[in-house]
C-alpha cells in the first residue's frame, strides 16, 4: 500500500464528511490481516487532532464518526464530546446483527441520547455479506428504527445489495424524519424513490470511479436539498486514489466532481450540504 494521498486544493466554501471511522482510522480497532486499507491507516499512527487538523486545512470543518459495534460506538461517542466539529453515530452494523441483544440495544440508546451522538446508525441491511443471516439483520434494523424514533436522531443507512427490502422495511416500520442512505449506492431509479420519500442521499468516493455513470446519473437527479457528502474514511477514497486509505480531508475531490455532475460550483453544493447538515444532525445549530 503506498503512501497517503495529496492534501488537494482547499474549498472555497466550508462543508463537513456525514460518515467516517475514526476509531479505524486511528487504530482504535485493530485492522485485520484481510483489511489492508485500515492497515494502511492506522500506520500512518495519525491521531483525532491530526486528522482534524487536515480536515480543516481544505475546508472540512465538522465530521460525523459512525459505529458499527457497541465498542466502536462508544468510542466514537466519548472522541465526540472530547473534540470540537465532532459528532457521532451510533449502531450495530447489520454485518454484527447477531450481537443486537436487547442488553446491546438498550446501550446503543442510552448512547444515541447524548447531545453529541447526533445518528442512530450505521445500520440496515447487508446482502453482499452473510455474516450475520437476514432474519437477525432485519430485526436488529427494526430496532434501531425505533430507537431513532424515540431519540429524535437521524437514522443513517447501510445499504449493500438490498435497496427493495430497505425501502419496505422503512415503509412496514414507518421511517423516522430524518433518514440517510449513507454511501448511496443505487442507481437513478432508486434516487427517485428516495426523493419521494424525502431520504437523504450522501454520495462518497465511488461517484468519482469511470465505472460509476449509474451513481453520477443518481447524483444529477438528487437534489441539492437532499445531498449530503462523506468519505467513509478509510475506505472508498475518490480518484486518483483508488486503493489508498481514505481520509476527511479528501472530501474536496468528491463533492467537486458532484458539483461538475450538479452543474453548479462548488462552493454552491458546499452551502447547500452544510445547509442540509444542520438539518440532519444539528451540526450548526
Amino acid at each position: 500500500m503506498s503512501k497517503s494521498p495529496a492534501v488537494p486544493e482547499p474549498l472555497g466554501a466550508e462543508v463537513f464528511d456525514s460518515h467516517c471511522h475514526l476509531d479505524i482510522m486511528v487504530g482504535n480497532r485493530q485492522a485485520s490481516s484481510g483489511d489492508p486499507v485500515a492497515q494502511a491507516a492506522q500506520a500512518a499512527a495519525a491521531s483525532v487532532e491530526t486528522i482534524l487538523a487536515e480536515a480543516r486545512s481544505v475546508g472540512v470543518t465538522s465530521l460525523v464518526t459512525i459505529g458499527y459495534d457497541l465498542t466502536s460506538s462508544q468510542w466514537n461517542a466519548r472522541v465526540a464530546a472530547e473534540h470540537q466539529g465532532v459528532y457521532a453515530g451510533v449502531a450495530i452494523h447489520p454485518n454484527e446483527a447477531h450481537a443486537s441483544t436487547p442488553e446491546v440495544l438498550a446501550e446503543i440508546e442510552r448512547l444515541a441520547g447524548r447531545p453529541e451522538v447526533r445518528a442512530v446508525g450505521e445500520t440496515g441491511l447487508d446482502y453482499y455479506r452473510d455474516w450475520a443471516s437476514k432474519d437477525d439483520q432485519h430485526e436488529s434494523f427494526r430496532a434501531h428504527i425505533e430507537i431513532a424514533k424515540r431519540t429524535g436522531k437521524a437514522l443513517v443507512i447501510h445499504d449493500r445489495d438490498a435497496h427493495d427490502d430497505v425501502l419496505k422495511v422503512l415503509a412496514e416500520q414507518g421511517a423516522p424524519d430524518l433518514v440517510v442512505f449513507h454511501s448511496f449506492s443505487g442507481d437513478a431509479d432508486m434516487a427517485r424513490k428516495c426523493v419521494e420519500a424525502g431520504y437523504f442521499m450522501s454520495f462518497s468516493g465511488p461517484v468519482t470511479y469511470k465505472n460509476a455513470g449509474y451513481l453520477r446519473e443518481a447524483a444529477a437527479l438528487a437534489p441539492a436539498e437532499l445531498m449530503l457528502v462523506e468519505t467513509d474514511a478509510p475506505y472508498l477514497p475518490p480518484m486518483p486514489h483508488r486503493g489508498k486509505p481514505n481520509a476527511p480531508y479528501l472530501i474536496p475531490l468528491t463533492l467537486r466532481c458532484l458539483a461538475e455532475v450538479k452543474g453548479v460550483q462548488p462552493e454552491v453544493l458546499c452551502e447547500a450540504i452544510t445547509a442540509n447538515g444542520a438539518t440532519v444532525f444539528g451540526i450548526f445549530s
